[in-house]
């Protein structure tokens, strides 16, 4: 059944007209083609009526793949697949993806010093351009988690989105977050020191000598995509949209900042600012502690915060076509 619905569904997009609703929840798998290769993910399809709202969730830093995880943490939180599966329980249709390098998109990669900043941005477009060929979407709305918020905020306003949505999203330049999050487990010495390390980079200067314990942050094959994200301020982004916007925090998030949400909403003053009591970086309910939510993070039997979903379900619902 799922299979005919799938076929179906393919089919009947592709002449141009409006399929049957799905009998059930279905996802589909889904690539689009850039100059570096080809990036896969996953379109899932609400069982309702289309045309219907879509989501492009765009996911954080680091390597992690459409559904939230990371292989530099032990096991799954599956966090951006459960907001999926939330969206599409209320009728909301999404597309999340493997970016560049991570997971089934790792041959879009081929040397880790030739990406960018902007061949995300790139990508999120272009994802963008391929939900609004598709006559099963009525508005288009980008979620952006963590590093994604930023990216989706420059996509969005380039790729003309109907609407933005940042979730735990910086609202500082990535050195400053960088900096602030070292100083939340480093000696105020070798923070000091990560700083003199990125005003290099960012000059483009000779990087001499780093501590062991900041190789990994600053190797060489980085350097260029770190010169590349930090031009970018989120808040000086976020000043420029034109479009609904929605900034959620979680108040026991260990990687992004109250104030981060506070500065994006403040840089547009027509966004909407939620903060929600308890939720964590991954979605999930959690203590402010940062020993004690690291389970979270490798737990996939944890739901999101279903106020997380009410939240984002009903801004994306009020989003018109622009």
């Amino acid at each position: 059944m799922m299979i005919a619905a799938l076929m179906s569904t393919d089919c009947a997009a592709s002449q141009g007209t409006l399929p049957p609703a799905p009998l059930a929840i279905v996802e589909d798998s889904v690539s689009l083609a850039t100059p570096a290769g080809r990036v896969f993910g996953t379109l899932e399809l609400p069982a309702h009526s289309f045309p219907v709202p879509v989501a492009l969730i765009i996911a954080g830093s680091g390597p992690t793949d459409r559904n939230g995880n990371s292989i530099a943490l032990p096991g799954s939180n599956n966090s951006l697949k459960l907001l999926a599966a939330g969206l599409a329980e209320r009728g909301i249709a999404s597309l999340r993806y493997d970016k560049r390098g991570i997971a089934a998109s790792r041959a879009a990669m081929t040397k880790e010093e030739d990406i960018r900043f902007e061949d995300f941005i790139a990508d999120a477009k272009g994802w963008i351009a391929q939900l609004r060929s598709d006559p099963r979407f009525s508005t288009i709305t980008i979620i952006g988690h963590s590093e994604g918020s930023l990216i989706g905020l420059v996509a969005a306003r380039e790729g003309s989105a109907d609407a933005f949505v940042s979730l735990e999203g910086a609202g500082r330049n990535a050195k400053d977050v960088i900096t602030a999050q070292l100083a939340a487990q480093l000696p105020p010495a070798i923070v000091d020191q990560a700083k003199d390390i990125m005003a290099k980079i960012e000059a483009g200067q000779q990087v001499d000598s780093i501590p062991p314990f900041l190789a990994p942050l600053f190797r060489p094959s980085v350097r260029p995509y770190l010169v590349s994200w930090f031009k970018y301020t989120p808040s000086a982004e976020m000043a420029k949209l034109t479009i609904p916007a929605l900034v959620v925090q979680g108040t026991t998030d260990i990687q992004t900042s109250e104030e981060d949400a506070k500065l994006l909403a403040a840089a547009l003053p027509s966004a909407r600012l939620v903060m929600i009591e308890g939720m964590n970086h991954v979605l999930k309910t959690a203590p402010p502690a940062r020993a004690e939510q690291m389970p979270a993070y490798s737990d996939p039997t944890l739901p999101v915060v279903p106020k997380l979903l009410e939240e984002i379900s009903e801004f994306i619902k009020s989003v018109k076509k622009r």
